[in-house]
């Protein structure tokens, strides 16, 4: 894993003498996701800029690599990890490339140079690369499927196209000044922590969406789409159906062990972590190589302080140790302090560039710093939960045929805090219903298909092209912000092209969400951890939290110069959550975010404001 960034200018035929230096500032911003490497290619036409976290062949593998063909040099910078890496390279082998290293960076270029613009229907894994093509005159960009690995741009005003994998590299070009305008203020307030597929939130700033790709040349730029979901009938049976699961699972999991550094795998005592680790420990097993290592997260005094709740059942530690006396892992349990959290929320911000998901972001940032003194790639449950639809939205009628996004269905908790007359005058209720209209459209349909199951295939297109993206962009700022590589087998192409179009009353047969993976996995796991309710993302039930962030609330609205004054509905907050404890109601975003949240998010933004010089 790593991070690219560069920048595109056919207006100027034999470049500048400072593109050197610019490339190197764009760079010194990606230095978190690189830090074992740097490197910087210029040419008339523009400069490609590479920072290395070295996985494959670090000895080998450095970027930007050239390869030579025909008289004509091809460049990639590439960020990322192939699983189809050997395929794919014994396939290349027999049309006659020759490899110098064992390095996925290099097979894909050949890719490229077989292949061409049709390339990305060949990979597997997930990344975004942009390639020098010395004989088409052109630049190359491809991202994966589902956006695993993050790709901005904007045009700047000297007619150069600016990329980089982080928002902070697009501001190191010169001229590129962060502002944000009406419609990037209606996704902050309204929409966030998630955000619109294909937009930077600043102005300008636009993201190449999953599964697309991008031609940038003389004549300007074209976009297209590689790959989309299909809808199709699903004729498999019950039985089959499981059978099918477990060995894509199980697939995705053991293509996605291969690494030359120490790997690990997170393990809450869920299903989907279970999983995961499982199908790992047996693989290590089968390969003579030592016990898995394997991390659990909590805070300081959760056992104390946990009450369970309908969105949280249960706490995880007697699930861990279970699966860790199961499979004999050698186990760590990381335990995040309260005023560690608290303090690590400006640190999430800056890592993501954007305000997030509160303590729940800087919960993994710590997580992963611990992690990363010892591994540089770990395996990750995310994104079970949207693929075969684990969330209480897929079945509660109310948040099932809610007109709205289901994980953020009520608006009422920010219309609360945010100053009406910004909200009205924004338009965020009109901007929220357009984006979501706008993504039900674009839902792949099956004709013939109930109303019912229509819906739920709407809302399964809303969690994999929203709520996915939002955990998937966290996961990997928070964790390449540390120098961890996290990779998420639940996130495979076939995977999620076979579930798709399995029926709901398969995934939730006898009416148990994500029923088809519990049975994909009898025989697997412990019989008692296979049965157990889900159980989201681990969050703190110390009020501690809540007294910090209250105050450091209060300390930014004491601040006349503080920019969250333009923001918020200051009678209403010092009113309401300034004074009383609680979660206020149910949450306002996905299943943890209730009312400490939403301070911390505040915090976040005001914050946000200052680094970036925000005014609204």
């Amino acid at each position: 894993m790593c991070g690219i960034a560069g920048f595109i200018h056919f207006e100027r035929d034999n470049g500048r003498p400072e593109w050197a230096a610019i490339a190197h500032s764009m760079g010194e911003t990606l230095h978190h996701r690189g830090p074992d490497d740097r490197g910087e290619w210029t040419c008339p036409a523009g400069a490609l800029v590479h920072r290395r976290l070295a996985v494959i062949d670090p000895d080998r593998g450095r970027q930007p690599m050239t390869r030579s063909q025909e008289g004509q040099d091809y460049v990639i910078v590439y960020n990322g990890e192939l699983y189809n890496t050997g395929a794919l390279r014994r396939d290349l082998e027999g049309r006659g490339h020759a490899f110098e290293t064992a390095s996925d960076t290099e097979v894909l270029l050949a890719a490229y140079l077989e292949y061409g613009e049709a390339v990305g229907t060949r990979l597997e894994g997930i990344y975004a690369f942009v390639i020098w093509d010395g004989a088409r005159k052109q630049f190359f960009a491809c991202r994966d499927r589902f956006g695993v690995k993050p790709f901005f741009y904007a045009w700047a005003d000297d007619g150069a196209f600016v990329f980089g994998s982080e928002l902070k590299a697009l501001f190191a070009y010169p001229g590129l000044t962060p502002r944000v305008d009406a419609a990037g203020w209606c996704e902050v307030l309204g929409i966030g922590p998630a955000r619109t597929a294909g937009v930077g939130v600043f102005a300008g700033v636009e993201e190449l969406r999953p599964a697309h790709q991008m031609v940038i040349g003389p004549a300007g730029a074209r976009q297209e789409r590689y790959w989309s979901l299909v809808s199709r009938p699903h004729a498999d049976s019950y039985e089959d159906t499981v059978l099918r699961v477990r060995e894509l699972v199980t697939g995705a999991v053991t293509r996605q062990l291969v690494s030359d550094v120490p790997l690990c795998t997170f393990l809450s005592g869920g299903l989907d972590s279970s999983v995961i680790t499982a199908v790992a420990a047996r693989d290590y097993q089968r390969r003579g190589l030592p016990a898995l290592e394997t991390y659990s997260f909590d805070y300081v005094d959760n056992q104390k302080y946990f009450r369970p709740s309908s969105f949280q059942p249960d706490a995880d530690w007697p699930w861990v140790d279970r699966m860790v006396e199961a499979f004999h892992t050698r186990h760590t349990v990381l335990t995040c302090p309260i005023p560690d959290l608290a303090a690590l929320l400006d640190q999430a911000m800056r890592a993501k560039d954007l305000p997030g998901m509160a303590d729940v972001d800087a919960s993994l940032l710590y997580f992963c710093r611990q992690v990363a003194q010892k591994h540089v790639v770990a395996l990750s449950g995310e994104c079970a939960d949207e693929v075969f639809g684990g969330y209480p939205w897929f079945e509660r009628p109310e948040m099932l045929h809610a007109p709205t996004f289901p994980w953020s269905r009520d608006l009422d908790a920010r219309r609360e805090v945010f100053d009406p007359r910004l909200w009205k005058r924004l338009g965020v209720e009109d901007y929220v219903q357009y984006r979501y209209a706008q993504s039900v459209a674009q839902t792949p349909r099956l004709e013939g298909e109930d109303p019912e199951n229509a819906r739920r295939r709407e809302v399964a297109w809303l969690n994999l092209n929203w709520f996915m993206s939002t955990l998937l962009d966290r996961k990997d700022r928070m964790s390449m912000w540390s120098g961890l590589e996290v990779r998420v087998p639940f996130c495979d192409h076939h995977l999620v092209e076979y579930v798709w179009n399995i029926p709901w009353c398969m995934k939730a047969m006898n009416g148990r969400r994500k029923q088809v993976l519990r049975d994909a996995a009898e025989g697997l796991l412990p019989e008692d951890v296979r049965t157990r309710p889900k159980s989201p993302y681990p969050k703190t039930h110390n009020p501690l939290y809540e007294e910090l962030v209250r105050a450091r609330v209060a300390e930014i609205l004491a601040d006349p110069a503080a920019p969250l004054h333009a923001l918020v509905d200051e009678n209403a907050l010092r009113a309401g959550m300034l004074v009383s404890a609680g979660d206020y109601g149910r949450p306002w975003f996905g299943q943890l975010m209730a009312g400490p949240q939403m301070l911390a998010y505040l915090v976040q933004l005001n914050a946000w404001m200052v680094r970036f010089g925000l005014t609204v």
